[in-house]
């Protein structure tokens, strides 16, 4: 029998992974934000300025920070997206197999540390009057590398203290970090994006690494190493520490970390990552262009647009906490994904054509694209990827849920490179083929899991001995499917 007092402690615990992993994603995402603020000062519309040219100078760019201030300035700034992009998505097929190896601790506190020097060292560069592109490119690289210690290691962290049958809704709630960060770093950047833009990154640099000292003091990675602690102190036993029937028993023996190659055969792991490549393809030229896309096409001014664009992460934080419940209930966590993604390609179409028409119908079709385009995407990165790194196929190996939580956000974030790059290349022909990309892109990301959705379905159809009506809904779906 276990107390009510000890019982507390297992539940106070959980609760305080769950609060502290939100808070470090929200500032790696709070750190990723700037770069998207400070481009307008990077290179502005000098003409419109009140202030004085030095030298009387006829130079349209004198008020541009070099190298920025030259005409192609648009690929510059691409260039700096992808080299963190593309450090990003090849750094996370590597980083989920030393958070295997490493505790988990030290990895995720040593990455945001270091994620916090190379976001201060973009900033520096104004205070150091630095205007060579390679040393942008450089500092780009670097964090893209270091910041993929951080979703590989909370994912495992939240997928060890929580059990399969509630992943689904608690993680949806908690995937809201990456908006709420996303918010927090616009806040913070836009204080001093036009007195002194470096302390616009030099801050949240600060934040951020003071989130990593916090987590190497507080942060239990697992119930396991609670329980250590416990027996460390003589205080409490396992089984008066917390309910043990909550979780697993660990094996006598502990298993080896899973190999790259053993973590690609667990199944569903390779059809949810290249659905999370397409997925994300279409999250992430919403993040880079919609803005723009609202500016050009609804006429909005600028501040304007970047308010109105944030609807679409309110969408999102709704879509993951929906997807989230509906495939915790169903136990589908492909068919949710495949439904929303089906649901989203048409109104996508909507939206580029109707979604204009006022400012009614802009914040309606916002908020209803952002949740069917990353319900899906928050859904797969989080409770998809906790339940694939704790396949039963594994026979017990926690040691796999880094490493497929590597892979899946790693294949992703390789759409999240390509879909600004071809949205760039593609807008000049209009923004309708833009669309048309990204409706196109939806429709892969479901037919990549056409096969899990039909092995779902196939198996509502042996489920008899559960409730009536849940029953009898699966088994219309198995007719009508199978």
């Amino acid at each position: 029998m276990v107390s009510r007092k000890t019982f507390s402690l297992g539940g106070w615990y959980r609760g305080l992974t769950l609060v502290l992993t939100f808070v470090f994603y929200a500032s790696f995402h709070l750190s990723r934000k700037p770069i998207s603020i400070v481009k307008s000062e990077l290179h502005t519309n000098c003409s419109s300025l009140e202030k004085i040219p030095p030298n009387d100078t006829n130079s349209t760019t004198w008020c541009d920070w070099a190298p920025f201030d030259q005409a192609n300035y648009n690929e510059l700034f691409g260039a700096l997206d992808n080299a963190f992009l593309v450090a990003y998505a090849i750094g996370m097929f590597i980083s989920g197999i030393f958070g295997e190896r490493l505790p988990l601790r030290y990895y995720l506190s040593g990455g945001m540390v270091l994620s916090g020097l190379f976001t201060s060292l973009f900033g520096l560069a104004y205070f150091w009057e630095i205007h060579v592109l390679w040393y942008y490119i450089i500092i780009q690289i670097c964090n893209g590398l270091v910041q993929t210690t951080g979703w590989p290691s909370v994912v495992t962290c939240v997928g060890n203290w929580f059990g399969k049958g509630k992943r689904g809704l608690i993680m949806g709630i908690w995937n809201s970090h990456t908006s709420v960060g996303n918010i927090l770093g616009s806040l913070i950047a836009g204080v001093w994006v036009s007195s002194a833009w470096g302390l616009s990154f030099i801050v949240p640099g600060i934040i951020i690494a003071i989130m990593g000292i916090v987590c190497f003091l507080f942060l239990v990675e697992c119930e396991c190493e609670l329980v250590t602690l416990s027996a460390d102190d003589g205080s409490c036993s396992r089984e008066n520490t917390i309910d043990s029937s909550e979780y697993p028993k660990e094996p006598a023996e502990q298993p080896g970390a899973i190999s790259f190659l053993g973590a690609l055969r667990i199944p569903g792991v390779v059809e949810f990552s290249l659905c999370l490549l397409f997925a994300k393809l279409v999250s992430y030229t919403f993040l880079y262009w919609l803005p723009l896309y609202i500016v050009n096409v609804a006429h909005f001014s600028a501040k304007e647009a970047g308010d109105l664009s944030t609807l679409f992460d309110v969408g999102g934080i709704l879509g993951g906490i929906l997807a989230g419940l509906i495939s915790d209930y169903t136990d589908g966590r492909a068919t949710t994904c495949c439904v929303m993604l089906i649901v989203a390609a048409p109104m996508l179409f909507l939206y580029n054509h109707v979604g204009q028409n006022g400012i009614g119908s802009s914040i309606a079709m916002l908020i209803v694209c952002g949740a069917l385009v990353n319900g899906p995407y928050a859904l797969i990165t989080t409770a998809v990827s906790a339940d694939l790194g704790t396949h039963e196929c594994l026979k017990g190996n926690a040691k796999a849920l880094s490493t497929v939580t590597a892979i899946i956000d790693g294949t992703g974030s390789v759409g999240a490179a390509l879909g600004p790059l071809l949205a760039g290349l593609i807008s000049p022909t209009g923004w309708n083929n833009v669309f048309y990309m990204l409706i196109t892109a939806d429709i892969l990301a479901c037919l990549f899991l056409s096969r899990v959705v039909y092995k779902e379905i196939k198996g509502w159809c042996g489920c008899y001995t559960r409730k009536r009506g849940y029953v009898l809904l699966k088994s219309q779906v198995c007719r009508v499917f199978l």
